[in-house]
């Protein structure tokens, strides 16, 4: 997934993933009832963070993968239609490995 957007400094461009919108009995949920995605999938990423002794410290992240986050970290922003999440790494929870089969 490519985007003209570029975050700075320690943050990460994310694009939240969308929950299902009807329960498992059928009941549609109203959208302001709805909780904001607490995961979300790496588009891109900033220039890193600068330790003390200058050097850049390295994301624990990469772009692509699928990730937790905190439930109101970040900053909500649209851009070419679509919405994604500027938030610093540390918001960042986990990344969901996928099960092997």
């Amino acid at each position: 997934m490519k985007t003209k957007l570029k975050p700075l400094g320690d943050h990460v461009l994310i694009k939240p993933i969308e929950e299902g919108e009807m329960t498992v009995g059928g009941v549609i949920i109203p959208e302001v009832a709805k909780e904001k995605p607490a995961e979300g999938v790496v588009v891109a990423l900033g220039t890193g963070k600068t330790d003390e002794h200058g050097r850049k410290v390295p994301f624990e992240v990469k772009t692509g993968e699928r990730v937790l986050l905190t439930k109101y970290g970040g900053t909500e922003v649209s851009f070419d239609e679509e919405t994604y999440k500027i938030m610093s790494a540390d918001d960042i929870l986990a990344v969901v490995n996928e099960p092997r089969t």
